[in-house]
Formats: structure tokens, sequence, C-alpha cells
């Protein structure tokens, strides 16, 4: 019954030239499904969910299947009689006009029960010839590129259309019984009462943001904001340590190694030199100053202190790329590569002020950074992983008497609030109160000393936002010179709360 395969004329190729191949398809399965939906309009919602018009390989199915799509969605019944009403009468199909076509179509149907592995099947045919499609663009391209088109730009291209195609080329999803969201509910407390901190998402290593956050969960996007000099980046690199450090896989029965603890952390870092943020975190580790690392100011013991903290860090799960000037586009291609060769649990961008869109830089920067939100939240999702994403405030906190900062001060504020599960601000009053430093022996000098012990190596992490926890402030020691972010003493805890 096949119309396109049986009624095209082939010439015999020469002696030495490759037969021609034709792109994979199947008429008689198209035949099938079709048949099926006209018989039985049922079958119509048993391949909706995932199989479209474009997916068949011959022009008039496509045709008929969209129409027949639209009559049934309007609560009528597609047949043969109704459908060619529709459809171009003076069409030529083998011989039989599209009347006779779809009478035939509905007479050699056999039954509905297999529709749906037909429609899987037209559906994986059209896969592979995008695969096809998208190699012969790869070859097209390469061979006709201009000299100055990075091949990088072609790559990333590529592997961006392949990772769409690989999501897209899924059936499964749509509505599920509610026994088996419980059953994976039951399975995440499971992995929370095993996991460090008992925690359903990642540890952050500090206490009381864990117990505020119940850790970084799974597809959030959390904003991490503050003014420069407030410990944004250091607070990143803490928390991206802590999980790379506790990191704990187990190889399934499929072969995958899962992460059972901690978590592979993959960190782009806009700004500062992946050398930089080594230093900070060996600074971090050791207790000696980055400062006196980076001039050499270091006795022997403390090099070895370095040394060795170094060759323990050596096996870290942790990734860094810290390539400037990244598109969204690019940074989201990074991620799931990273994520399909390696294997990624939490994901640090440092900061989104440096990202750029997929497009041509905008003059309405508001718009871009719009676009930039919303590709991460997206991202999040896709590779189910939390996002850390560092965020600049704008100068108008500096106005204002009391400096702590407000979900209004994130700058270009309406998509990253929108867009945001969590919204965490850095602020310490230290670093506004010793700017304050009046004379000394003044009545003032006094006050501000005391008031400077009761702020001295403290911060505050502001949770201005959170889906589906509380707001409010954990109070942190900071100590400045190695750039640490640690849990306050109880005593001094309990003191803050007071």
């Amino acid at each position: 019954m096949a119309i396109t395969d049986s009624n095209i004329v082939k010439l015999a190729p020469d002696a030495g030239t490759p037969a021609y191949r034709t792109a994979p398809h199947n008429i008689e399965a198209e035949q099938a499904l079709l048949g099926a939906i006209l018989v039985n309009n049922d079958a119509f919602y048993r391949v909706s969910d995932f199989l479209e018009p474009k997916h068949f390989y011959e022009a008039i199915h496509q045709v008929i299947f969209e129409t027949a799509g639209s009559i049934i969605r309007a609560g009528k019944v597609a047949t043969p009689v109704t459908l060619k009403t529709f459809l171009p009468a003076e069409t030529d199909l083998g011989g039989m006009t599209v009347a006779q076509y779809l009478a035939r179509l509905a007479a050699e149907a056999t039954t509905i029960i297999n529709a749906q592995d037909y429609g899987r099947t037209v559906y994986e045919l059209a896969l592979r010839r995008d695969l096809i499609r998208i190699g012969e663009d790869m070859v097209n391209v390469a061979f006709d590129a201009p000299v100055d088109f990075a091949p990088r730009a072609q790559i990333e291209d590529a592997e961006r259309r392949l990772y769409e195609l690989a999501e897209s080329g899924r059936y499964d999803g749509g509505f599920q019984k509610f026994g088996n969201a419980l059953t994976v509910a039951i399975d995440m407390a499971a992995k929370a009462f095993e996991r460090d901190g008992n925690l359903s998402g990642l540890a952050s290593g500090l206490r009381d943001m864990d117990i505020k956050m119940g850790g970084l969960q799974p597809s959030d996007l959390i904003i991490l904001a503050g003014r420069p000099a407030m410990g944004k980046t250091a607070l990143a690199t803490n928390i991206a340590y802590n999980v790379a450090r506790n990191w704990r896989g187990e190889v399934q029965a499929d072969g995958q190694m899962k992460s059972i603890n901690g978590g592979i952390v993959g960190f782009f870092s806009l700004e500062m030199s992946a050398e930089q943020l080594a230093t900070r975190i060996l600074a971090e580790r050791t207790g000696i100053s980055s400062s006196s690392i980076r001039r050499g100011g270091i006795t022997e013991n403390d090099f070895d202190k370095i040394r060795d903290h170094a060759i323990e860090m050596q096996n870290l799960q942790f990734h860094v790329d810290d390539t400037g000037g990244l598109s969204i586009a690019q940074l989201s291609a990074r991620a799931r590569r990273l994520k399909r060769q390696k294997g990624l649990d939490l994901l640090i961008i440092d900061y989104i002020q440096l990202l750029s869109g997929s497009g041509r830089r905008s003059d309405n920067r508001v718009q871009e950074i719009t676009e930039i939100t919303t590709s991460l939240k997206a991202l999040a999702k896709e590779l189910n992983i939390p996002i850390i994403a560092l965020s600049q405030l704008s100068r108008q906190v500096e106005s204002r008497d009391d400096k702590r900062p407000q979900l209004s001060d994130l700058r270009e504020s309406g998509s990253i609030e929108q867009d945001a599960d969590v919204v965490l601000f850095v602020f310490r009053e230290e670093y506004y109160l010793q700017n304050k430093e009046p004379k000394i022996g003044t009545p003032d000098y006094e006050k501000w000393q005391l008031d400077m012990s009761q702020v001295h190596g403290k911060a505050e992490v502001i949770i201005g936002k959170q889906r589906h926890g509380p707001t409010g402030t954990i109070k942190l020691q900071f100590d400045a010179s190695v750039t640490r972010f640690s849990d306050l003493a109880e005593e001094d805890n309990l003191l803050g709360r007071n």
C-alpha cells in the first residue's frame, strides 16, 4: 500500500556511482497509524502528546494528520468523509484521488491497540532524519565556512542542536498516578535520611543555612546578591568546596556513576581566573591569606601546608571555566557537556551581569537580563540541579542609612526576582562601619569601637525570597583575610537571636 517508494522511478546508478540513499522512513507505519485514527479517533490521543505533523515523512500524511487533529480537537468526528473536504481534491496519490486514498487507509486499518507503537516508530524515524540533517549541516558549514568563522562556534551550535534533539526525543511525561509521585517523595525522604545533615538537597556545609533551606534543592535557581566587597564570591567558593569535598559516588546497575553524597561542581568564573579562584580556596583551607600566597610572603611551614592541601584537593570534583564574555547559550552548552561527560550536581555562575544574551548585545539590558535569568531557570530544571547565580546590587543601597539589601535593590530586578526560587543577600555591617572611623579620643570613637567589636568578623545572609521555605537572616562568621565563611559559635548565635 506504500505510495512513495513504489511510485518513484529510480534511475540506475553508474557503475562507479554509489547508490542513492533515501532518508529513514516507514510509509506503512504512517499509513497504519492514520488508518487507525480514521477508524477510531481515540487513537489520535494516544500519540498527540509527542507526535506532530512534521514527524511524518510523506507530505500528504502531514496534512492528513494535522487536519484530522484539528477536527478531533474541535469535538467533531474525523472520518474519510469529513476529512476529504479539507484536503486538495486534485492531488494524485499513485493513481488514487484523496477520497479514495482516505477510504483505503480506513478500510485497511487493523486496530488502535498498536497506534502508540506506530506513532513511536514514526517519531523515532523523524529523529533519525533530524540527526542526518544536523550532520549534513555540520559538513556543509565546515566546508564552506569563511576564514573568520571560528570552528568553536560551530561545535557549540552543533552541541546545542544535538542536545535539543536529545531532550525532545522523548515520549514519556504527561500525567502520572499520584501513587507514583508519592513513591518519588518517599525515595527523596529516604535519601535525605542517608545524606549528611539529613537534607533533601545538597548540603552547603553551613549549618544554619542548611537548616533554613533544607540544602540546595534540585532545579532551583538561587540568586546570591550583594554589593562589592560583601563576600559573594567567597560564599559561593566556600559552598562549592564543601559540596565537592563531600562528594561520594556509586556505580549503578547501568554502569553510570550516581552521586549519593555531596556533588560534582561546575563553576563559571567570569571575573576571576581559575588560578585566582584556586588561590582563594587554598587560602580558605590553609588559613594563609591569599595576598601572602601571591606575594610569596610565606614560611617553609606555610609552603608545606599549602602543598599538602593542594595534593589533597587534586582529585576534588570541582570543574572551573574562567572564559570571559560568555553568552547564555555558550554557558548552557558547556554545562550540558559537563553533565554528560563528568556529571554535574551544582552549577555556580560568578556573575550574571557579565553574561550576554544569545543574540547580538542588546541596548535594552533589562530585556537581555530577562533572557539570561529565564534561560538559567530553564537550565536548572533541564539538568535537575541547583544553580547558584551571583548578582550585583544597585547603588541605591549606599544612599540608605540601613544598608541591608532588599529585593528592590537587585539590578534589572524584575526578571531576577521573578525567575529565582531563592534570593540570598550577603551583608557585612563591619565593612560600612570601618569606613566611618571617627577621630581617636573622642566619645564617638569609643562608641564606634564598641559597635565594631559587636560586628567584627560577622556576616549576615538574608533570605529575601524562598519558594518552599521561610525568609529570615542567617548569622555567619567571616574571616576576611582568608575569605572564609563558617558557622557562628553557638553562644554567638544565641546572642545574635536575642
